[in-house]
């Protein structure tokens, strides 16, 4: 079982920039699909990227596409969101998770298997 444990949230202005990293436990980091979710106050969890195995990447189009990008170091077990150009709407509780997700799925959070506890993102205007 991966255990995820995330950091970097935190309160941040308008148009700044935060970097999310996520760390798991486990030996089989490198062969899971990495993803990042997040929930807004009064909203479903969302997909916001995620990554392949082999450092594919992919982005919600309404979210993230164009200011995050998401990342892997297999190496350190460690996955990261850089969020650039940070609006209010992108304030949420932000959810690293793994799983041996088919790439097709990467967007539904019931495909993973392991979620991490969570780091609020605060983006203040």
């Amino acid at each position: 079982q991966v255990q995820l444990v995330e950091s970097g949230g935190g309160l941040v202005q308008v148009g700044g920039s935060l970097r999310l990293s996520c760390t798991a436990s486990g030996r089989t980091f490198s062969r899971y699909v990495m993803g990042w979710f997040r929930q807004a106050p009064g909203k479903e969890r969302a997909f916001v990227a995620a990554i392949s195995w082999s450092a594919i990447p992919a982005y919600d189009t309404d979210s993230g596409e164009g200011r995050f990008t998401i990342s892997r170091d297999n190496a350190k077990n460690t996955v990261y969101l850089q969020m650039n150009s940070l609006k209010p709407e992108d304030t949420a509780v932000y959810y690293c998770a793994a799983g041996p997700v088919r790439w097709a799925y990467r967007t539904f959070a019931d495909k993973y298997d392991a979620w991490g506890q969570g780091t609020q993102v605060t983006v203040s205007s």
